[in-house]
């Protein structure tokens, strides 16, 4: 008897707990210490997707098959850059300009005088 492949939604939720669990392997083999949040957000979200097959409920937060939320799942992916040492993907600094100052806002043709200023002249 053949066995029906599985459904996508099925093997999305399988990979997000595959996901949350080498997380949290990386982070206890090299030593990491999470902070108390993220052990309780892996714990929680592997809890919920395990239940309901996904972890948020409300649509406007990620797609509809989808086991994890668009946010959830950067949080995820910086969990795991903490874990194996990586610098975090949103903090990228920003790259010097040797010799060139930052020009301050302003108008085009503002006007350079106080007496171009006063509309009332």
């Amino acid at each position: 008897m053949k066995k029906t492949p599985p459904s996508g939604r099925d093997q999305a939720r399988r990979a997000a707990l595959n996901a949350l669990k080498r997380a949290s392997r990386a982070a206890a083999r090299a030593g990491v210490e999470l902070s108390e949040w993220e052990g309780e957000f892996l714990g929680s979200v592997t809890e919920r997707i395990k239940t309901f097959g996904r972890a948020f409920a409300d649509p406007d937060k990620g797609a509809m098959g989808a086991p994890l939320s668009m946010m959830q799942a950067v949080k995820l992916k910086e969990i795991t850059a903490k874990a194996k040492g990586e610098k975090r993907a949103g903090a990228k600094p920003r790259p010097e300009r040797p010799g060139k100052a930052r020009k301050p806002f302003g108008r085009r043709g503002a006007a350079t005088s106080a007496t171009d200023r006063d509309p009332t002249n």
